[in-house]
């Protein structure tokens, strides 16, 4: 496990003031009990407050970035020694545009704010890797910022969309259609949208119980 000197953990102003309004929306759509895979944990401040909030849930966090493994561990020692969550595992490497995930299984996956600030690469990677973890009707829960119904959420989302492109070509604001569409074709349903702060949203696919491609191949 990484070290737990206090320098190694890194602080997300967002997390703390998004992780209320997302816990609240976590409580309807994660299971009650299982494993939810947390995709680029950052930080690794959401996952130990989640997993401290939801304790029938085991959560096992990731990133692919050495440095924020080393600041989710040193999150989850302090929770360990105090009196936080003990549901939390270690952190794994993972990168969600990767084929082979550390992970074949898992109840629940989740994932905030990373696919505008990843290549699209990264998102089609998200949703194929969800597809081989996840059973039937399990779900898949994206949050952050995105393009909707033709539109930006609101200006600053535009203006923040401009200035992730103009700092990462491959970045951006994603739309909700398109990644609707991608996750339909990697056998998802969905998906139902919650509102949230801050002009974010929330997106929760789920796993379809008969995988419309088999059946096409069926069919055929």
């Amino acid at each position: 496990m990484s070290s737990t000197n206090p320098e190694a953990k890194r602080h997300a102003p967002a997390a703390v003031r998004n992780r209320d309004p997302i816990l609240a929306v976590l409580r309807e759509w994660l299971p009650k009990r299982g494993m939810v895979l947390e995709i680029a944990s950052g930080s690794g401040e959401h996952a130990v407050y989640f997993a401290s909030a939801l304790p029938g849930l085991t959560f096992q966090p990731t990133d692919s970035d050495p440095g924020a493994m080393t600041s989710i561990d040193a999150w989850m020692v302090e929770a360990e020694t105090g009196a936080g969550a003990t549901n939390l595992l270690p952190a794994l490497r993972l990168d969600a545009a990767v084929a082979n995930w550390p992970v074949v299984q898992a109840d629940a996956v989740l994932c905030i704010n990373m696919v505008h600030i990843a290549p699209w690469e990264a998102a089609l990677g998200l949703l194929r890797g969800a597809a081989a973890v996840l059973p039937p009707g399990a779900p898949l829960i994206l949050y952050g910022p995105y393009h909707w119904k033709g539109r930006h959420t609101a200006p600053s989302n535009e203006a923040f969309d401009a200035d992730l492109r103009a700092r990462n070509p491959a970045w951006g604001v994603r739309e909700v259609e398109t990644i609707a569409e991608a996750a339909l074709a990697r056998g998802f349903t969905g998906p139902e949208i919650r509102q949230m702060p801050a002009n974010n949203l929330m997106l929760l696919f789920r796993r379809a119980k008969v995988d419309h491609r088999e059946r096409d191949r069926v069919e055929a």
